[in-house]
């Protein structure tokens, strides 16, 4: 099973989208996203100063026209991508990409959001002087205590020996004058204090915005930065990616959940090289390629050759399907026989863990076509569990 992943803020480096130019098209559609965005992808991605693409407003629109633009290397034909990749994710701002790749969100309506996400974090961001610092290697659980014990927020929590830090710098530098015990602490080229309560304004505002953007559901498994889950509907995604701004990025659990999906190769899209990192210290065994130049295409296009398949919601529309949202046990709550009504937003069950009972929800209602897991099954993430058919297509019928 292939997952392809798409990275957040401060991956972006001087220049890293100079060699893509000479892919025919993607100056054009880069052109067209600077466009939609109101920021000059070309510019920025060509000679723009490290300084100068460090600024939030610049940073994520550039982070997610970098993905969208070359994600079509990948995938020339956009639609063959849903017979190849088993699951998506992306690391906090680079769920926008994951969206767009799902299926989820326009490229048009991506590059809108992104441009107003990093606008309103930057002015957040300008509030309090506040910044991330990344701590390497100690005890996880140490690591969160001192950090709150210091007023900071453990704002991503990535796994393979890494937590990332965020408050003000005053905070900042008082817990890199004392950390906890075999760590090393390093200070981020970011310019504030993301996924924490400094960022409150921005999600009031996203959060509006977001009523009036229409969704549809992912056709992949989607991986939610929020706790790992696979998400299928559109507008879930919509709103944890709101809510995520102010809120911790725990890939830890995403990279616990592609492990749980069968994961075997892994592929990040530009700029890459984080992502994969941290996949090669998490996911032993796991095949992982960073797609940083289109040189890299030839060897990206093998490996979805090697491992690539159908998602198991590519035989029918996502929602007409109820999956796994974690790995664990399936416990069905009612007797619902086929041919019975489901309502929208009626529990069918829960997958139930040894920490926590995760409800299975239908977003959208239907009848029930046939169940595909029996109470007290196992589960694995993204797996379906129940198919319905629609309720607006039994009217018309």
């Amino acid at each position: 099973m292939l997952v392809v992943v798409a990275p957040g803020q401060g991956a972006q480096s001087p220049g890293f989208l100079t060699p893509w130019l000479d892919v025919p098209g993607v100056r054009e559609r880069l052109e067209w996203l600077s466009i939609v965005s109101g920021v000059d992808l070309v510019e920025h991605g060509t000679v723009s100063d490290a300084e100068t693409i460090r600024d939030t407003a610049i940073a994520q629109p550039l982070i997610v026209g970098a993905g969208l633009v070359t994600l079509l290397g990948l995938f020339p034909h956009p639609g063959n991508a849903f017979a190849r990749i088993g699951a998506g994710a992306g690391h906090s701002v680079g769920e926008i990409t994951a969206a767009v790749g799902s299926g989820v969100l326009t490229a048009e309506q991506a590059m809108v959001f992104v441009r107003e996400r990093g606008r309103l974090m930057a002015a957040a961001a300008a509030v309090t002087a506040t910044g991330m610092s990344a701590v390497l290697g100690g005890d996880p659980d140490l690591v969160v205590a001192s950090a709150t014990e210091h007023g900071l927020t453990p704002a991503n929590m990535n796994g393979a020996g890494q937590i990332v830090v965020a408050g003000t710098l005053a905070q900042l530098d008082a817990f890199a004058a004392s950390p906890p015990d075999g760590c090393r602490v390093r200070s981020l080229e970011v310019a504030g204090a993301f996924h924490t309560h400094h960022m409150a304004p921005a999600v009031d505002v996203l959060g509006r915005y977001a009523r009036s953007i229409t969704t549809h559901d992912p056709r992949i498994p989607l991986l939610s930065n929020a706790d790992g889950r696979v998400v299928h509907d559109g507008r879930d995604v919509l709103r944890r990616m709101v809510s995520q701004v102010s809120n911790p990025v725990r890939w830890d659990l995403c990279m616990a959940a592609m492990a749980d999906l069968g994961v075997t190769a892994l592929i990040e899209i530009p700029p890459a090289g984080t992502l994969t990192g941290l996949a090669k210290r998490a996911l032993p065994g796991v095949e992982t390629l960073a797609v940083k130049t289109p040189d890299d295409l030839p060897a990206a296009w093998t490996l979805i050759e090697r491992h690539g398949r159908p998602a198991n919601l590519d035989a029918s529309p996502t929602w007409r399907l109820l999956v796994a949202p974690i790995k664990g046990t399936f416990r069905q709550s009612s007797a619902l026989a086929v041919g019975s009504a489901v309502e929208v937003k009626s529990s069918i069950g829960s997958v139930d863990t040894l920490r926590e009972s995760i409800p299975v929800v239908a977003p959208h209602g239907g009848t029930v076509v046939e169940w595909l897991v029996e109470d007290g099954d196992p589960v694995a993430p993204g797996q379906p569990i129940l198919r319905l058919h629609p309720v607006a297509q039994e009217a018309t019928a």
